[in-house]
Parts: structure tokens; C-alpha cells; sequence
């Protein structure tokens, strides 16, 4: 088999459908892949609906409703196939389109995965992506959301940008119009809408000595030695979006020498961005990266439904809500890092990590461990446990790490999963970031045992 073969299959069966229930994440990915599956099955004239859930777990398969429709689990499910089989599910009652590991069960349910034919960097919005055009070609539209997809779930935060299939879906994009490819621009989140200072000050990949963390010293380089002027006529910031060439240039030869000085690697400076030429200027839609925040925000604070709607085009009362979402988030999120930067961090040889308790939701604990790592040592993986509010028999970990530790061997997914399975847990992600699940009365030592792991990963 191949995975074009398996996209076949995976449309030919959706196409064949009457009926099409929709289960998938509640993240950027998994969000972009319902809002591509639904125009795509909703446009075939099928009838279609949605289910999204945090995990696919034994308590969330309640949620997947018993009727005649065929299950399409998008963004989860290749994983945690032996919940298909003990809900009773037959083969032709399901199909899978995934990015994760898959699960070896007595069922053969088809499934879309790119990652047995080795597209690491293919998300579950990619894959979405091509059974949709398999399904007709006028999807090519629905490009822009699995440009989104595989931003938010990192896929291209390796290579500076996207490669491989992912990338050839955002020529799609470009094709259609609702996609433009800045190559060879400034690394960096934010373009579209943060301060040229504030930008810069949270670069972090790669960490600028003397700008990053640092915006009144960001501001004086901008001003002073590359003449920038930071305001528009209009009073309001300028972002890197309004500079041309020849500031972006100048800019990004000034952090380079900054780099060089400091004997750090020059290659991560440069990187490639995709912009949304069909979105307003200074909002969250306007590049891949930011939209991509947008929606998990939604998802993160139980709003999933909203940003399908936003990605499907409303911008009226839909993304209002969710540029609520996005300030609420970003308010929590603040102040989760302060939280960690006030209490500390408990550092091991290869390992950092501290314990929220209930103090924050488990949905934001890993995104603000991401954050807070960039304020800390960035040689050490940061884990973060805390409670969940629904179940108090589990312990949620999110760990975060950069791509100078993956490069060195560290692996967050295998470290995880590994640990937790030993508990009777389980684990997930990716190597740069992963998240698991552990019975509460394990925690103790959980941090312990991946240290070990963490550093058999290194020796």
C-alpha cells in the first residue's frame, strides 16, 4: 500500500456515506481538520456533524454517537484503536485520518496516516487536506486550513518551514490565492500583529543574546542603529508586515551579527511564513502561526465549535467570541509563567519541572510551559504536572523542550510514554513537545523517572 492509495480509500468510503459523524481534537490541528472534513462532506451533499473531544479516552466515547453514520476520527483515533473495537465498532463503520502513532489491533480499520510511509511533518490537517481534494478538487480552497493545521502542530518548526507533502499543499494554496509564501524572512512569531520591539524581545528560536527577553533594548537597535522608524503616520506600531526589504534586511543582518558574536548558530534566523492575503492586515488571521493561536485558544477554554465557525468563515458574532477567546487566553497564559517564574523550578541533570496543582486548567499548563522555558535554562526540558478538575484520579504532565536538545537526541514523546506506560498511564506528542496522563498516586518520582530516560536519550 501507499498513502495515496490509502486517501483513496479513506474518500471512496466517505463518498459512498449517507450519514458522516465528525470526532476530532480540540487543538489547531484538530480544529482546521473537522472545519476541512465538514465543507468537504457537506459539499459532496452528505449529511454531516461534529463531535470534538480532548482525548479520545474511555470516557469520552460517550460521546460518539450510536447511530448508522460512519465514525471519522480526524486528528486522533489511529492510537487508540482498541476503544473502537470495545465500543463494538466494525471496519465499515469507521475511518481514520491521523498523523500519530498507529495501534496494532485485530480490526482493519482503514485508515489515512502519513506516518508509517515516514511524513513526520504531515499533520492530521494535512492528511484531511488530501482525502478532501481526492473527494473533488474544488477543496483546493481548504489548502489555507491545512496550512494552518500543520503550523499549529508544529510541523514546521524543525525545518524553519514546511517540507515534504505539507509543503506541497501550501503551493496549493498559493495556487488558489488564499495563500502567500514569504521565503527566507525573519524566524519569528508574530509578524502581523506584535510591535517591531515586542516581536524581536520574544524571539526565541533563535534566542537573540542582548534583544531577546530584553524589548527597551530591542526598541534602542530598531531606532538607533538601524534608523526604523516604530510608528506609522497614523500614531499606531509598525510590525515586521509594513517594513520593506530593505528594513527586513537591515534588521535581520543586525540580529545575525548578534548571533555571530555570540558564537551561536546563524540558521534559525531565517525561516519561511505563510501569509493570508484574504484576511485583514494587523489581526490574528492574517499569517498561519497567529491563526493557528487563535484557534487553540478556542479549544483550550471548551470553545471548539467557535473556531470551526471561524475557519469556515464567519467573522461576524463567531470571531468576535473568539478574539475574546484569544485575550482570555493570553491573560492566562501570562500569568501561568509568572507563576512558574515567581515559584521556581525544580532542576535535575537533564530536566526541569514544577507542579501547579489546580491553580491552572490542564488544557494551557503545556503552552505555558513552552513560554516559560524561553525565560529559563533552555538546555533543561521543562515538565509541568497539575490536576484535572474532572477527574481527580489523574495527573496531567506537559513537557515543552527547543530544537537544539531534539537535535541532541531528546525525544519528549518516547520519554513520556515510557514513563507513563510503566504506571499504567499513557503518553503522547511529538519530540519537542508531548504531553501524558498518570494516576495520581504515581506521581511521586514521575519527574525522577524521566529524568533517567531523558538522559539514557543523551548519553
Amino acid at each position: 500500500m501507499s498513502l495515496d492509495k490509502d486517501i483513496s480509500a479513506v474518500a471512496g468510503i466517505i463518498h459512498d456515506s449517507k450519514k458522516v459523524t465528525i470526532i476530532s481534537h480540540i487543538d489547531a490541528d484538530g480544529i482546521t481538520s473537522e472545519a476541512i472534513m465538514r465543507q468537504a462532506v457537506a459539499r459532496a451533499g452528505i449529511e454531516v456533524r461534529s463531535v470534538f473531544v480532548r482525548q479520545l479516552e474511555p470516557i469520552t466515547m460517550k460521546h460518539v454517537p450510536d447511530d448508522d453514520s460512519l465514525k471519522l476520527f480526524i486528528d486522533l483515533g489511529a492510537g487508540q484503536q482498541n476503544l473502537l473495537e470495545e465500543r463494538g465498532l466494525s471496519d465499515r463503520e469507521v475511518v481514520i485520518i491521523d498523523h500519530h502513532v498507529t495501534q496494532d489491533v485485530d480490526t482493519q480499520y482503514i485508515q489515512a496516516n502519513g506516518l508509517p510511509y515516514g511524513h513526520e511533518k504531515l499533520s492530521a490537517a494535512g492528511v484531511g487536506y488530501l482525502v478532501a481534494r481526492e473527494i473533488d478538487d474544488v477543496n483546493i480552497d481548504l489548502a489555507k486550513l491545512a496550512v494552518i493545521g500543520n503550523v499549529g502542530d508544529m510541523m514546521a518548526r524543525e525545518n524553519c518551514g514546511l517540507i515534504g507533502p505539507a509543503r506541497k499543499i501550501a503551493d496549493d494554496g498559493a495556487e488558489f490565492g488564499n495563500v502567500e509564501i514569504v521565503k527566507d524572512d525573519l524566524n519569528c512569531y508574530g509578524i502581523s500583529t506584535r510591535p517591531l520591539h515586542i516581536l524581536l524581545s520574544f524571539a526565541d528560536d533563535p534566542h537573540i543574546p542582548g534583544i531577546s527577553n530584553r524589548p527597551g533594548e530591542a526598541q534602542n537597535m530598531l531606532t538607533y542603529e538601524a534608523g526604523i522608524q516604530l510608528h506609522k503616520p497614523n500614531g499606531k506600531w509598525k510590525v515586521w508586515e509594513d517594513l520593506d526589504e530593505d528594513e527586513r534586511k537591515s534588521i535581520m543582518g543586525r540580529l545575525a551579527l548578534k548571533l555571530h558574536s555570540a558564537g551561536e548558530p546563524l540558521e534559525r534566523l531565517r525561516g519561511e511564513h505563510y501569509i493570508f492575503p484574504d484576511e485583514r492586515k494587523y489581526t490574528p488571521l492574517r499569517n498561519a502561526s497567529e491563526y493557528a493561536t487563535m484557534l487553540n485558544a478556542c479549544g483550550r477554554w471548551v470553545k471548539p465549535y467557535t473556531g470551526s465557525a471561524v475557519c469556515c468563515g464567519d467573522r461576524g458574532e463567531e470571531y468576535r467570541e473568539a478574539e475574546h477567546m484569544l485575550r482570555h487566553h493570553r491573560k492566562i497564559i501570562r500569568e501561568m509563567m509568572e507563576y512558574i517564574l515567581d515559584k521556581g523550578v525544580t532542576e535535575y541533570s537533564n530536566l526541569q519541572y514544577i507542579h501547579v496543582g489546580s491553580r491552572f486548567p490542564d488544557t494551557i499548563v503545556g503552552i505555558g510551559a513552552g513560554m516559560a522555558l524561553s525565560k529559563l535554562n533552555r538546555r533543561l526540558p521543562i515538565m509541568v504536572l497539575c490536576y484535572l478538575s474532572d477527574d481527580p484520579e489523574l495527573v496531567k504532565v506537559s513537557m515543552r523542550t527547543n530544537e537544539t536538545m531534539v537535535q541532541a537526541g531528546v525525544d519528549l514523546q518516547a520519554a513520556l510514554l515510557e514513563a507513563s506506560e510503566k504506571l499504567g498511564g499513557a503518553g503522547g506528542g511529538h519530540k519537542i513537545a508531548a504531553g501524558a496522563y498518570i494516576p495520581k498516586e504515581s506521581e511521586e518520582g514521575f519527574a525522577e523517572s524521566v529524568n533517567r530516560i531523558l538522559r539514557q536519550q543523551l548519553a
